[in-house]
């Protein structure tokens, strides 16, 4: 298991100064927490602040955690109710070649 302080070091890892999303993108873990990219301004931001955003992922830091790993497939996840998208399904696509690893 991943607490959100790591996941949220890794993601920004990942985002890097400029991801090219051009979006705000809200990983909503419930009670857990909450990751916000602001990929609308260069350099990229990552925090846990709970602001309005482009797109927001509901879904568990486990289940994100096993899809960064290639455990559990994201359409999968999506088709099960695992992960639930509100806002542009493009930006949540865009998102993903980031997650792995």
């Amino acid at each position: 298991m991943s607490d959100l302080e790591t996941l949220t070091q890794k993601i920004t890892a990942a985002v890097g100064e400029n991801s090219g999303l051009g979006k705000v993108i809200k990983f909503d873990f419930g009670d857990a927490g909450k990751i916000l990219i602001d990929a609308a301004t260069v350099p990229n931001v990552v925090s846990n602040e709970d602001k309005p955003a482009d797109t927001t992922i509901q879904i568990s830091i486990d289940d994100l955690v096993a899809m960064g790993k290639g455990t559990l497939d994201p359409m999968m996840a999506f088709m099960m109710g695992k992960m639930k998208i509100q806002g542009d399904m493009g930006v949540a696509q865009k998102l993903a070649p980031l997650l792995k690893g």
